[in-house]
Order: C-alpha cells, then sequence, then structure tokens
C-alpha cells in the first residue's frame, strides 16, 4: 500500500510538472536594469523530483528496542518533487516560492541510524505523499561597492547582475541548510552523497521543523575572497516536530559561519568555520537519568524538559580543488550534548572526508563517482542515557554496548537518456549502527533517479 502511495505521488508530480511548463509566457517578459541597456529575466521557474530506493539485507542483532534499525532485510522507496519559482520586485530585491511534495520514509520509520543512509527522508509518521509550502522567502542585496557581475540563472536564483561586494537579508521560510555549511562535493542528497551526516556538519543540530525548514532571517556580508553569515530562525515546540515555537525570547536558534575562499597553486579552496547556539524546551540527559533512577525504570526525556534548555557547538569545513575533475573535501563538529537532539540527526561528534571525481577522467564527461568516510559519536551524558535504555527520536535499542559509528559510501552519477534525468546507484557500509557494537553491520544498496530542469 506504501508503495501504491508513492507511486500516486510520482504521477502526481508529473502532473505538476506539465502545468508549470504551460505557464503563460507573458509571465517571462524581461526588464531592463538601469546599469545595463541589456534586459534582464523577471522571472525564473526550475522544477525537481528524486525517487530514491534503498535495500539492506538482514544482518546480526544481539538485541532490538523501540528504535533500532529492523535487523530483517528491509525495503523503502521514498520521492520528491519542487516547484522552484523566482521573482524580482525591485532593484536588488527577490522573492522565492518553492511548494514540495514529498512520500515515504527511510528504513524503520526512519530510525536505527545516527548517519541515516538517505537524506531525502524525514521523521514523518505518514508516509503518503504530502504537498507543503517548502520555501517563501523575500531577499534583499545592499551593494557595498560598484563592481558587478552577472550571475547565473540557478535554482532560487534570478539570472542578472549584482554586486561582488553586498550584505543581504533573506526573510521568510526556509531550510538554514541553504545559506550555512555548504560544500560543493558533498551537500545535497539529490545529486551528491545519499547519507544524512553528509549533507552537512553531523554534530549540528540544525534547527528545522520535521521536513527540514524553518523561519527566520539571515544576512550575509559577502566581500571578494571571504564572507560572514549570521541567522536566527525559530525552533519546534517539541523535538522533531512540525509545529514552530512562538516564544522567540525563549526558543531560537543563532549561527555564525566566516567563510574564506583560498587558492593554492592555480586550484581553489575553502574553508569554513560555524558556531552555533540554540535555546528551545529541550529534555536533559541527565535529568532524565534521575527521574528514571528514582522510579527504577528506563529514563524518559518528556519528564526533563522545559525552557532554559541549551546546545552549542562548532564546525568547520573544508573543500579543495585537486584539479578540475578532482575534488576533496572534509568535515569535523562537534556538540556540548547535555541536553536532548531536538531537530535533526544523534550526533555530538563528527568527522567526515572523502573526494569527488569527474567522469572525464575515465572519457565520460557528465558522469560523477563519490567515496566518502564517516565517524559519529556520542557525548558522555547522551551515551550513559541510552545504556540506561532510554530512547531519543532517532536511535535506542534499549541497551548500548558502545562504540563509534562507522559509515562508508560510495555512489556513481550518470546521465540515463534524456537531458536532465540522473541515475545514481550508491552503496553503504554501516559499522555499529546507531553506536550499538550489539548490532549489524549493515548493508545498504540504493538507486536515485533525479530529473531537474
Amino acid at each position: 500500500m506504501n508503495f501504491l502511495k508513492i507511486i500516486s505521488g510520482f504521477f502526481l508530480s508529473l502532473l505538476i510538472l506539465t502545468m508549470s511548463l504551460v505557464v503563460p509566457p507573458v509571465l517571462c517578459e524581461a526588464q531592463s536594469t538601469p546599469d545595463s541597456s541589456r534586459k534582464e529575466p523577471f522571472w525564473n521557474f526550475h522544477f525537481q523530483s528524486t525517487v530514491t530506493a534503498q535495500y539492506h539485507p538482514a544482518f546480526t542483532a544481539r538485541y532490538s528496542g523501540v528504535n533500532s534499525l529492523d535487523n530483517s532485510a528491509e525495503s523503502t522507496v521514498s520521492i520528491t518533487s519542487t516547484l522552484f519559482f523566482g521573482a524580482r520586485l525591485w532593484q536588488g530585491a527577490q522573492v522565492y516560492f518553492n511548494p514540495e511534495l514529498s512520500g515515504g520514509s527511510g528504513f524503520s520509520k526512519t530510525t536505527g541510524v545516527a548517519g541515516f543512509p538517505n537524506g531525502e527522508v524525514y521523521r514523518v509518521s505518514d508516509v503518503a505523499p504530502h504537498v507543503y509550502i517548502a520555501r517563501f522567502y523575500f531577499r534583499q542585496l545592499i551593494p557595498l561597492r560598484g563592481d558587478r557581475s552577472r550571475k547565473a540563472d540557478e535554482v532560487n536564483h534570478v539570472a542578472g547582475l549584482e554586486p561582488d561586494s553586498y550584505v543581504s537579508i533573506n526573510i521568510g521560510k526556509f531550510s538554514i541548510m541553504d545559506f550555512f555549511d555548504n560544500n560543493s562535493y558533498s551537500h545535497d542528497p539529490r545529486t551528491q552523497f545519499y547519507n544524512w551526516a553528509l549533507m552537512g556538519n553531523g554534530a549540528w543540530d540544525y534547527p528545522a521543523n520535521t521536513r527540514g525548514y524553518t523561519y527566520g532571517l539571515v544576512s550575509e556580508l559577502v566581500k571578494r575572497g571571504w564572507a560572514l553569515k549570521f541567522g536566527i530562525v525559530m525552533m519546534p515546540v517539541i523535538p522533531n516536530g512540525s509545529k514552530m515555537d512562538f516564544n522567540l525570547w525563549r526558543s531560537n536558534s543563532v549561527a555564525l559561519e566566516f567563510q574564506k575562499n583560498y587558492t593554492i597553486g592555480s586550484q581553489p579552496g575553502v574553508v569554513r568555520v560555524m558556531g552555533y547556539l540554540s535555546q528551545a524546551q529541550m529534555g536533559s540527559y541527565r535529568d532524565a537519568m534521575t527521574w528514571g533512577q528514582a522510579r527504577d525504570t528506563v529514563p524518559l526525556l518528556a519528564f526533563s524538559r522545559g525552557y532554559g534548555h541549551t546546545k552549542y557547538g562548532f564546525g568547520v569545513n573544508v573543500e579543495h580543488a585537486i584539479s578540475r575533475d578532482v575534488g576533496i573535501f572534509l568535515r569535523g563538529s562537534w556538540n556540548d550534548g547535555h541536553n536532548e537532539t531536538f531537530t535533526f540527526t544523534e550526533i555530538d561528534r563528527a568527522f567526515s572526508m572523502g573526494f569527488s571525481l569527474g567522469g572525464k577522467l575515465w572519457w565520460m564527461p557528465d558522469d560523477h563517482l563519490g567515496l566518502a568516510f564517516l565517524v559519529n559519536g556520542l557525548s558522555a551524558f547522551h551515551r550513559d542515557f541510552l545504556k540506561a535504555g532510554g530512547s531519543g527520536f532517532i536511535i535506542g535499542d534499549g541497551a548500548l554496548n558502545y562504540a563509534p559509528e562507522f559509515i562508508t559510501e560510495v555512489y556513481y552519477s550518470f546521465r540515463f537518456f534524456a537531458k536532465g534525468l540522473w541515475l545514481t546507484p550508491d552503496f553503504q557500509f554501516i559499522l555499529h549502527p546507531a553506536y550499538n557494537l550489539d548490532r549489524g553491520p549493515a548493508y545498504v544498496f540504493g538507486i536515485r533517479a533525479h530529473f531537474a530542469i
């Protein structure tokens, strides 16, 4: 039944695409910019649809709990489809609107692995396809000097002349990862690595609702060679919740990132350093343990939740081009781990590294090969909580024989017949899923179809 719902979602996506292609051409009239006689596009439109199928065979497990990865064989299918509309309002101002459809879930209702193997799925109770507004935000650029360059048409970016040095203000609904912790080789689960912990710094409990979006403000100071970004956004009322908390004084998340571009020889690279502080009605691992010990039962985070609890951390993100067709990346991140994971996944320490190869190296210029290695870990507070039988919203086996979670992922992406259609087979090896020496290893095989215009 769930498979049929996903298929129906796929055909609904095709219907949305067909309708979008017959938008009256008058809407695409160009306008002249004051600094050029060339007419700039007034608006733009893009579309993507991604279907991901995954399978893991049975694996060994001495015991299982409420949030364990099922150790019998499993298969899943997920879909997302997104329309990307953008329009110019006045000089330097744009608005972006992204309705989205998604359906399906990950293995075991998206539980049992901290570095979850499919970044296109969410922790939702209903796997049927649903349509919602993913992004709806306003962007204003304020130039700092007269130099301008022509920017290409991209997703959520209308083509045209823009200042090279500017301050931007972005207000509305978006994913904070649209602006922070970017990486050319490891950021997008629709076209690159599948794994959650390769979309960004794994130990960044990045603020979002159930589907990965939030409301707030992001401001950027962009100069030649460097950038500084600041964001303040909303947190959900409960962990992994869809309802956002409007008590902004006591519930919010702040992020600050410095980006430095550099060149070694003739090859470019980027270093990003980020810090964040979140406050919300989080549960405390220590208080949950105290509550459970007093009642001789397993610790429950629900009885330790309240305002005043925080989570802070930092991350380092590096990318470097070895040549035009070879790039490497690495990330390292840490958070204090005193209070519960609230919005992303249960990782308190993370390190990842890998590389991306362009297909020109083997006479297939449209292909890409990626290989990455991840190590995820937990704080002592988080570890003790799970050992005592506690569970978060992602992991919890009822007990814990602790070991770091090691993951290796390799993918190969190639264009399949039609322009804009890509197939990407993928393999992931997961050692100690959910940090448990008594479970696994798990082997995950996947195939992804991605169509974009």
